[in-house]
């Protein structure tokens, strides 16, 4: 463990589909981790910033903050996302996403 460990919180895996659009019609996926809590009051949030992946000749950036947490049982929790993406190729696409529980070992 390093020095600075103290100052670590958690980060959350997700994986999302975004609903489709575009001409000709179509949807792109995402994946990745996501930035350490964020403290609010009663809670913490927690920064996405991912690009989709490329298809039909390019792909949309996606950066939102999540919800506050949601607790899940066992003393863990995931949270919640909803938003659009970039515009490309003269659209944009909303998405949905929930994060994977934290540290989903228990270590």
């Amino acid at each position: 463990m390093g020095k600075n460990n103290k100052c670590q919180t958690h980060v959350h895996e997700f994986l999302g589909t975004t609903k489709i659009a575009g001409h000709p019609l179509h949807n792109h996926r995402f994946a990745g981790v996501s930035g350490q809590e964020i403290p609010i009051p009663n809670g913490h949030i927690h920064a996405i910033d991912v690009n989709s992946d490329f298809t039909i000749g390019h792909l949309h950036e996606i950066s939102i903050l999540t919800g506050p947490q949601i607790p899940v049982g066992g003393g863990r929790h995931v949270h919640f996302a909803m938003g659009i993406s970039t515009e490309n190729r003269g659209h944009v696409h909303e998405f949905i996403v929930v994060t994977m529980i934290e540290n989903p070992d228990g270590y």
